[in-house]
């Protein structure tokens, strides 16, 4: 099976293009943007030497999924995905603020809470919770949004004191956050799934909020099966989960969690074959649709000749 995991498209009016660590976003002089989904895998900020066959197809699909079911909320940047692994949208001035919401006590705010921390992002975590136990309520943990290394935690109040964001906006982004949360943990309940986090990423368009880049996928947001979780939770047994969480552990397990002076171990075919089962395991339970696996034989011929079909017959005056 053939990966994704470098392009180099040349599409019409394309002026510049950004390779993040997943995604590369191609800038087109009307307006709009291109955004291939790759199937690079990263994790502890690291881009992992293999790709992961499917995964930018399973992205973009389940994030075209709850973006189209959520517009009642937010207005968002998507305007069509003429390819399994492209969608095309409005170009927006990102606002510089990651907006985590956790409903329960795993990854970050796990292992920050086992290292004696109470406070995340100057909200108080409750004493006397184990892992993955459940908030009262969600909370809200803000990130910084860094162009390169790790994004870092900030609180609500630091981001008003250093006017990253206008109090305004910050209020409407929280108001946001909470309702796409409430929606996405609706549907992850409906096909037996818990919303346990994620995060959201906003930007600015004539002067309006918009939902931009990706949500509720496994790249960005961890679901628990909702089947046995009390159980589990009850005897202190680790919960069964769809997300990158068992890329991190497998990284760290062989001696890796991005810190200076290790080495990121080779990746057997075994694991990455592992992993885009994950990955099509989650599309499925999360969708309740079987998953339709791409021609892969030739992918970047594919996606150009779509993405130029899609251009070719876009008409931008009714869409601006």
């Amino acid at each position: 099976m053939n990966a994704i995991t470098n392009s180099s498209f040349q599409f019409k009016g394309q002026t510049k293009v950004y390779n993040g660590k997943v995604r590369d976003v191609y800038t087109l002089d009307n307006g709009l943007l291109v955004m291939v989904a790759s199937d690079r895998i990263s994790a502890f900020d690291h881009i992992l030497p293999k790709g992961i066959p499917f995964k930018g197809q399973v992205l973009n699909q389940v994030a075209t999924m709850f973006l189209e079911a959520t517009r009642d909320i937010v207005p968002n940047w998507l305007i069509g995905t003429p390819d399994p692994s492209v969608a095309v949208g409005y170009a927006c001035e990102p606002i510089r603020v990651e907006m985590v919401i956790r409903g329960y006590m795993s990854g970050h705010a796990a292992r920050e809470y086992k290292a004696g921390k109470r406070m995340l992002c100057g909200v108080r975590m409750p004493e006397g919770m184990i892992e993955n136990d459940k908030f009262p309520e969600p909370i809200i943990t803000p990130a910084t949004k860094a162009d390169e290394g790790h994004d870092e935690d900030i609180s609500r109040e630091d981001i008003l004191a250093k006017g990253i964001v206008p109090e305004d906006v910050y209020v409407k982004l929280e108001e946001y956050t909470r309702a796409l949360f409430q929606r996405g943990t609706e549907m992850a309940a409906r096909q037996g799934l818990i919303l346990v986090d994620t995060k959201y990423e906003f930007g600015i368009r004539n002067g309006e909020i918009m939902l931009i880049d990706e949500i509720h996928t496994p790249d960005s947001s961890r679901y628990f099966y909702a089947d046995g979780y009390e159980e589990r939770q009850a005897k202190g047994e680790p919960q069964k989960q769809l997300s990158k969480e068992f890329v991190r552990q497998w990284l760290i397990e062989n001696g890796f969690q991005g810190l200076e002076g290790q080495t990121m171990p080779d990746m057997p075919d075994e694991f990455v074959q592992t992993v885009t089962d994950r990955y099509i395991e989650l599309y499925e339970k999360i969708t309740g649709k079987p998953f339709e696996k791409s021609d892969t034989s030739n992918i970047e011929q594919r996606i150009q000749q779509n993405v130029d079909r899609f251009l070719e017959e876009t008409n931008m005056e009714e869409l601006s």
